[in-house]
């Protein structure tokens, strides 16, 4: 009678154990963590950065990534989570990713955020199986002194793309190629 006692302890022990690995979401605290990570993002750019806070009621809608971990040894991979928010309101939630090669060496995180300046960008995007960032990607690098690299002819762009918060070291940090993916925390 111990061994099937025995046995029934493992085999319930491990099916406890193989459904807390699911990880499904029901219940999950996912979302809400993500949406306060965002939430700490937004509130950072729109405190350091003024040019970006007057920039943001102007944007159809903005696609935050808190941070992204990037690391690289010849070949190289990028990932992070966020959520896209119009009016201010989460309506997506999208992981980023990025794979490279060549010649790097190192690891850093950063954060970034995705301006969505017509209805017609952020259309194009919010349709796209999984839309990757390329040359129609306008970057505005913030500086130590504040300033986002906004201008007039930047406003114009239908999608800028801010990096910012570095730490660690990699010779830049882009986002072309990036593959944004609509995902469910």
């Amino acid at each position: 009678m111990s061994d099937i006692s025995r046995r029934g302890l493992i085999l319930s022990g491990g099916s406890l154990l193989g459904l807390a690995a699911c990880g499904n979401g029901i219940g999950s605290q996912g979302a809400a963590k993500l949406d306060g990570r965002v939430d700490a993002t937004r509130d950072y750019l729109r405190s350091n950065y003024p040019g970006v806070a007057d920039l943001m009621p102007k944007a159809s809608g903005i696609l935050y990534i808190p941070l992204v971990t990037e690391a690289g040894l010849i070949i190289g991979g990028a990932y992070g989570q966020g959520a896209l928010r119009i009016n201010d309101a989460t309506v997506d939630y999208y992981s980023a990713t990025q794979a490279s090669w060549g010649l790097q060496v190192g690891a850093q995180q950063y954060a970034h955020a995705l301006f969505f300046m017509t209805p017609e960008a952020l259309a194009d995007f919010r349709r796209a199986e999984g839309w990757e960032a390329g040359a129609d990607i306008t970057y505005a690098l913030p500086d130590r002194g504040g300033s986002a690299g906004v201008d007039t002819t930047t406003t114009l762009d239908p999608v800028i793309g801010y990096i910012f918060g570095q730490s660690g070291f990699i010779a830049g940090a882009t986002l072309k190629g990036t593959k944004y993916t609509r995902i469910i925390p």
